[in-house]
C-alpha cells in the first residue's frame, strides 16, 4: 500500500488518500457484502467522487477510518450546510458517502460542487429512506460508521472525539451514542432506564462499528419509519452490543422527519418491532397505548 496522498489539506476527506483499491474482506458470518461502487459503469453522470477518480481510504492503527453517510432527496435547503459540517471536521481520516434518491431540485448540483471532497456519491431512485441507508452501509469501508441527515449538521471536532472513544476500546462490537441539539434544547443520547419504552436517540447521534453492522445486518425494509429503532433494539437487547455514552453534543437535529410527520405509524412500527424481537405483546401494546394517550394530550 502506498503512502497516503494529501489531495487538499483544508478538508477532512482529502488529507489521507491512497490509489490502491482496498481489499474487501468477507467472512461467512457477515450479513452483507461490501461494495466500492453501485454502478458497473464508473463514469456515469449519476455518480462520482474521489473513488471514481481512483482515490480511496484505508485505516491506520492510530487513525481509524470513519465513514459518514448522508441520504438525501430534494434536500437543497440544508444539504450544503450538512456537507460542510463533515468535510470541515478536524479529524483527517474521513470517508464521506452521499446517497441521493434521484432529486429533482438543485441537490445534485450541490453534490457535484463538492465532488472533490466526497468519496463516493450516487443519484438514482431507491425504495425509501432505509433502502438508501443500506446502500450507504454497503459502500462504507470505515471501522466506524455515522449517518447524518441532509438537514442536520455535525458540531466541530466531533469526529476527533469518536476516534478517541474507538481507539480506547478493546473489542470492536459497540455503539457510541452522543447528545443532540434541537431547537428546544439538548436531548441525551443514551437513556438506559427508558429503553423499554422505546427511547433511543435519533440515528444522527449514533456511531456504530462496521463489525456490528456485519454481525446484525442492514436495516429491515418492511419498517418504513422505525427501522433504525428496530436496529438499535436488536443491537442492544438481543445481541447485547456494548453501548457507550459520549457526554457531548454531536449533532444539530432538525425536527420534521418521518417519525414526527407520521406519528401513528411510527408508534405502530415501534410496537411491532418490539414484538418481532421477542417482547411480550401485552407489554408492547401497553406502552403503545400510553404513548398514544400522551401524544393526544400533548397535541390538545
Amino acid at each position: 500500500m502506498p503512502n497516503p496522498i494529501q489531495l487538499d489539506p483544508k478538508f477532512s476527506t482529502t488529507r489521507l488518500a491512497v490509489t490502491d483499491k482496498p481489499l474487501i474482506a468477507l467472512s461467512p458470518e457477515d450479513k452483507f457484502e461490501p461494495l466500492l461502487f453501485l454502478s458497473r459503469n464508473q463514469t456515469t453522470e449519476n455518480e462520482g467522487g474521489l473513488r471514481s477518480n481512483g482515490y480511496f481510504k484505508k485505516s491506520y492503527p492510530e487513525k481509524p477510518l470513519i465513514s459518514i453517510i448522508t441520504v438525501v432527496y430534494n434536500g437543497e435547503k440544508y444539504l450544503e450546510e450538512t456537507i460542510q459540517s463533515v468535510i470541515n471536521q478536524t479529524y483527517d481520516n474521513v470517508e464521506y458517502i452521499i446517497i441521493d434518491g434521484g432529486s429533482t431540485d438543485t441537490t445534485l448540483e450541490i453534490i457535484r460542487k463538492y465532488d472533490y471532497a466526497i468519496d463516493y456519491w450516487v443519484s438514482e431512485k431507491d425504495h425509501g429512506l432505509y433502502h438508501a441507508m443500506n446502500k450507504g452501509l454497503t459502500l462504507s469501508t470505515g471501522d466506524i460508521i455515522g449517518m447524518i441527515n441532509a438537514d442536520d449538521y455535525y458540531m466541530p471536532n466531533v469526529l476527533e472525539s469518536i476516534k478517541d472513544v474507538y481507539t480506547a476500546q478493546n473489542d470492536r462490537y459497540f455503539i457510541i451514542w452522543g447528545d443532540i441539539l434541537k431547537n428546544d434544547g439538548i436531548v441525551k443520547g443514551w437513556r438506559p432506564k427508558k429503553l423499554k419504552i422505546g427511547l433511543f436517540a435519533p440515528h444522527p447521534s449514533m456511531f456504530c462499528t462496521q463489525a456490528v453492522y456485519k454481525k446484525i445486518g442492514l436495516y429491515r425494509l418492511w419498517y418504513k419509519i422505525a427501522s433504525d429503532y428496530d436496529f438499535m433494539y436488536r443491537a442492544v437487547n438481543l445481541h447485547k452490543i456494548h453501548p457507550i455514552y459520549l457526554p457531548k453534543t454531536l449533532v444539530y437535529f432538525r425536527d420534521g422527519g418521518l417519525s414526527s410527520q407520521y406519528i401513528f405509524r411510527a408508534l405502530t412500527e415501534e410496537m411491532l418491532a418490539k414484538i418481532e424481537n421477542g417482547e411480550k405483546a401485552y407489554k408492547a401494546l401497553s406502552i403503545y397505548l400510553l404513548k398514544l394517550i400522551k401524544k393526544y394530550f400533548k397535541k390538545a
